[in-house]
């Protein structure tokens, strides 16, 4: 699995991330900030990555109209406020549990709430 982290998820979660062996890279790293929910998650489908974003409501009404258009996407992650920004490596570990658990799941379209 591959990750993209969105715009709102701390920058310090992708560290944390690669540490434990996670592919992923957030917005913060290759200057995508700044940019639309929707040119995000294209850009998140063009590199086949999952979006991961606190942000559920935009997503989940992005990630039902590009299936209604039939334009892919890989899916999203979206992670709960009970697991704090300010604890990367929390959101590290669910992160990587989650990979566990749906490595081999077809994830297109997918809207994943992420356990801690």
């Amino acid at each position: 699995m591959r990750f993209l982290l969105d715009e709102d998820v701390n920058p310090a979660v992708s560290k944390a991330g690669q540490g434990r062996g996670l592919n992923i890279v957030s917005v913060h790293e290759i200057d995508r900030r700044g940019f639309g929910d929707r040119e995000q998650l294209e850009f998140a489908a063009s590199q086949d990555r999952i979006l991961v974003t606190r942000n559920r409501d935009d997503f989940i009404r992005l990630t039902v109209s590009t299936y209604q258009a039939g334009e892919k996407h890989p899916g999203v992650v979206i992670i709960p406020y009970s697991l704090p920004n300010k604890e990367p490596g929390r959101i590290a570990r669910a992160l990587r549990k989650f990979e566990e658990q749906h490595g081999q799941t077809e994830t297109e379209y997918g809207i994943f709430f992420l356990q801690s």
